[in-house]
């Protein structure tokens, strides 16, 4: 019987109201989707009502799925505090790395995470009668895959299955499509008035970018916190995006009148309970978004909000990943603010202008619109449904996306040519971690043993405090001695990836890795299932229930997906027999067998170019590197990776429109561990390219991007030196030929042609174009050609003679349609200029008397440029004859008396043309 108190404060939460139609849409649908406000109890008496532990119902038993840790720590513990019972009794939870909950327990708080991992350990969800999917607005990539999955469950194996879609706002009409047009029933929760006071920086801060915020931004924070400390009364509740802001933020707090406490998922587990514990004395709490709806900070009077928020971020083309600061939404911002409105009226304090609101995104992106997908991907080839088509998703996965993630699976061994999960693959689902560092995790205990292997694949899931440093062998070594919440909670999961190895299934093929994800803060991750005993076999679903999916999974499973025997890690790598044999000092698997002087220098290497060996690096100089990828990587000034020939890049980011990555974790590595690590990345052969202005020939030996050997070569392949000689045209144009005169000329008859007529007149106007037909017409002296000197010597106008429509016959009529020159009344030959749109004749004007039409050229009457006796422009004209009548007695006006030597008849159309002057002309 639950206690009175207790008892009244389950009366008293508002979502009481909906719970008698939730329960007749479940009963009439199966499935229903809750809105309902924080604070309205629906994480906590929902699920309480729908096992019978409240209410008097039937008994069920319930899993309500939370998307971060902290959030299914604190439902549980909320619960079972309602209830008078301990955690682990009627109400429990399963997170990753720990658990709760025993066999008389109704309701088990899990992450969508573990739940994740347990349907793909067992479809049916045996035992289990309703699922709530709380939080669903957040859109995490795994809620969103988990809601997938279990939609399939219910059309194919459970259809009494009952789900439940929860959250404080969300896209009811989008989830209730999504969920077979489940009815919608919505909680009026308790809101009072909340003010808003707008306070941006007095001076423009820079724009966040990457993991990066203006310091000044921060500073501006802490100063509004402390003016709300000021001003008002309450608890202070300030949204901030990351642990470190928070920890800065708290930093610049030091004095205020009240007791300051940081709230994130990596927080010790006595701070988060004093956070959602009323206190007696004034409290500020900085927090990430886990406090916006997740869970209830009472005694809350006065929010500060950031307007700062963290999302995931993957640059396909560089193989780089991170989480990036982004400004939060404005359903974010309402939500941030109603926290002020829970108890009491309130104020929210704003960071921004009020000017910026409405320029800021209406809904934080779903993460399977930005997020890597690799791990997404892997899922759902685990599920039988490779390109993830036949999910029943809010948001389709992009398909730019959806391809780098198969590049990835594909190259780490999870997946065969058809998409579908390896024996390999569905170990490396099981164990919990992204595919690359899963891949990292199995090949690295092969070599250094299941502890060391963990112990440093567990450093890379989770990013380690500033303090570390960022050489990933020092971090390794602060963790193992280090008494922080990070070092407890690093030990906890190397335990927990120790424990995965040995239940994951036996090792399977080595295999080749890709592209990095960063960790999503707050998480609960997607952690293998910590319940004991052996889930039901996916082929007897299978066969139980005719599913394709399933089946797909059992033919893996089983091994046909790959039928030939496994090597070991590294001869699979290609690596020399040393390496493929444990050169690196390890012991036998599982062993952790030691490793010479430096060992943990070259373990962490390894281990790092495992999981990510496009991001091996070999260094240029100056704290620069060159990562395999082709991307530029840096090193901070001070660090004592600097000196490094070698790095293995763990974690890298980049910011807008620079070239080069920033290295925030790496470790130091030699070139035969990344040569083994990234074996597949290894090329070598004859490299023949047009560089510096010439042709350059070489045998090269590459990883990726990264020249391992040069040297010259002698007699390299002709055609690849005739490649060249093309690129090298392409780069610096046709003028790498010899053009004479007469060349040029021959160009321009042509374009001329080719623009008026068309036909089997040539382009030859456009370089591009005509390199394009190198074989038409600069052959055979390209073939002979060996360097630039050689194009230098290839007569162009030779050449485009080859381009004249000689098989029609109408090459002949080159002279007719385009000549070169044209003969003038005064007997000259006066060459056409045919560079321009429109030929040119330029002529005196002497020598054009008696002439009454405009000469034309295929057609097309030339543009008359009309010299004085000098030569210098007088008139131009592309009729003549109106030139007669009009424009003549202007020019004669003009120049008669400046050149009284030349005629200048007063009808130019009956005179004598003439080269001459009038002295030579009456000497005739």
């Amino acid at each position: 019987m639950t206690p009175a108190p207790r008892r009244s404060a389950l009366d008293a939460l508002p979502v009481r109201e909906a719970v008698p139609a939730l329960v007749s849409a479940l009963d009439g649908h199966g499935a229903a989707v809750l809105c309902a406000p924080p604070g309205t109890g629906k994480t906590t008496l929902v699920p309480l009502v729908l096992a019978g532990l409240v209410g008097g119902g039937p008994r069920r038993r319930v899993v309500v799925a939370e998307p971060r840790r902290i959030a299914a720590r604190a439902a549980a513990r909320r619960m079972a505090w309602l209830l008078g019972e301990a955690v682990g009794d009627s109400v429990g939870f399963t997170v990753r790395g720990e658990r709760l909950a025993g066999p008389s327990t109704a309701v088990e708080v899990v992450t969508t995470g573990v739940l994740l991992q347990r349907l793909q350990r067992d479809q049916e969800l045996a035992g289990v009668d309703v699922v709530v999917l709380d939080e669903c607005h957040e859109r995490h990539l795994d809620a969103d895959t988990v809601a997938a999955f279990l939609l399939d469950v219910r059309e194919t194996l459970r259809p009494e299955l009952r789900l439940v879609a929860a959250s404080a706002t969300t896209d009811a009409a989008g989830w209730s499509r999504l969920l077979g047009d489940a009815p919608v029933v919505e909680a009026a929760g308790v809101s009072y008035p909340v003010e808003t006071v707008w306070a941006p920086p007095a001076r423009p801060v820079r724009p966040p970018h990457g993991m990066r915020v203006d310091p000044a931004q921060l500073a501006h924070v802490a100063s509004v916190v402390r003016r709300a400390l000021e001003e008002r009364s309450g608890d202070v509740l300030c949204f901030l995006p990351g642990v470190g802001e928070i920890a800065r933020v708290a930093g610049q707090l030091g004095g205020v009148d009240a007791e300051v406490l940081q709230v994130h998922g990596r927080a010790p587990a006595a701070v988060q309970d004093a956070a959602l514990t009323a206190s007696a004395h004034r409290r500020v709490i900085l927090a990430t978004a886990v406090a916006e709806s997740s869970l209830t900070v009472p005694g809350v009077r006065v929010v500060v909000d950031s307007g700062l928020a963290r999302e995931p971020r993957v640059d396909h083309a560089r193989g780089l990943g991170a989480l990036a600061t982004v400004r939060a939404s404005r359903a974010a911002g309402r939500q941030r603010a109603g926290r002020a409105g829970r108890e009491a009226p309130g104020v929210v304090y704003r960071c921004w202008a009020q000017a910026e609101d409405g320029r800021l995104p209406a809904f934080p992106s779903p993460e399977i619109r930005i997020a890597d997908l690799a791990q997404f991907a892997l899922q759902a080839a685990c599920w039988g449904d490779p390109d993830a088509s036949g999910l029943a998703l809010l948001d389709a996965p992009p398909a730019g996306a959806m391809a780098a993630a198969r590049e990835v699976l594909s190259a780490v061994g999870a997946v065969d040519a058809a998409g579908r999960p390896t024996p390999r693959g569905l170990r490396m689902a099981r164990l919990g971690l992204h595919p690359r560092l899963g891949r990292a995790l199995l090949d690295g205990s092969a070599v250094l043993g299941a502890r060391r292997a963990a112990e440093v694949v567990a450093l890379l899931s989770e990013e380690a405090p500033p303090g570390y440093g960022d050489d990933l062998a020092a971090a390794w070594r602060s963790a193992r001695r280090g008494g922080d919440a990070y070092a407890s909670r690093w030990r906890a999961e190397v335990g927990r990836l120790e424990r995965a190895l040995g239940s994951a299934g036996p090792a399977g093929t080595a295999a080749r890795g890709s592209s990095p994800t960063p960790p999503r803060p707050d998480t609960g991750g997607s952690a293998p299932d910590p319940v004991p005993g052996a889930a039901r076999p996916l082929r007897s679903i299978a066969a139980r229930a005719g599913d394709r999916r399933s089946a797909a999974i059992s033919a893996a499973d089983d091994g046909r997906a790959q039928p030939h025997p496994a090597p070991s890690a590294f001869e699979a790598l290609g690596a020399p027999p040393a390496v493929a044999g444990g050169g690196y000092g390890g012991g036998a698997p599982g062993t952790g067998g030691g490793l010479p002087p430096g060992g943990d220098d070259r373990a962490a290497g390894l281990v790092a170019a495992l999981a990510f060996p496009e991001r091996v690096a070999k260094a240029r100089g100056a704290g620069a590197f060159l990562m395999a990828s082709g991307t530029g990587a840096e090193v901070a000034d001070g660090s004592s990776l600097r000196p490094a020939a070698w790095l293995a890049v763990a974690v890298a980011d980049r910011a807008p429109h620079s070239a080069s990555a920033r290295v925030r974790m790496a470790a130091v590595l030699d070139e035969d561990t990344a040569r083994a690590a990234a074996a597949h990345l290894l090329d070598s052969g004859e490299e023949v390219r047009w560089e510096d202005g010439d042709v350059v020939a070489r045998a090269v030996e590459r990883l990726g991007a990264i020249g391992l050997v040069e040297r010259p070569l002698r007699d390299p392949d002709p055609a690849l030196v005739r490649a060249a000689l093309l690129d090298g045209l392409g780069a610096e144009g046709l003028g790498l030929l010899r053009w004479s005169a007469d060349a040029l000329v021959l160009r321009a008859r042509l374009g001329f042609l080719h623009r008026t007529l068309g036909g089997a007149w040539p382009d030859v106007a456009d370089d591009a174009a005509l390199v394009a037909r190198a074989d038409d017409w600069l052959e055979p002296e390209l073939s002979r050609a060996r360097r630039r000197a050689d194009l230098g010597r290839i007569d162009a106008g030779q050449a485009l003679q080859r381009l004249l429509p000689w098989a029609t016959g109408e090459a002949v009529r080159l002279d007719e349609l385009a000549p070169e020159r044209i003969e003038v009344p005064s007997g000259s030959r006066i060459r056409v200029d045919y560079s321009a749109e429109q030929p040119v004749l330029a002529v005196k004007l002497q020598e054009l008397f008696g002439l009454a039409e405009t000469p034309r050229v295929a057609g097309v009457p030339v543009l008359v440029h009309l010299l004085s006796p000098a030569g210098r422009p007088a008139a131009v004209t592309a009729d003549l004859a109106s030139f007669w009548q009009g424009g003549y007695r202007a020019v004669r006006a003009e120049l008669r008396g400046r050149y009284p030597k030349h005629p200048w008849p007063e009808d130019p159309a009956t005179a004598e043309p003439t080269r001459h002057t009038n002295a030579r002309l009456r000497g005739r």
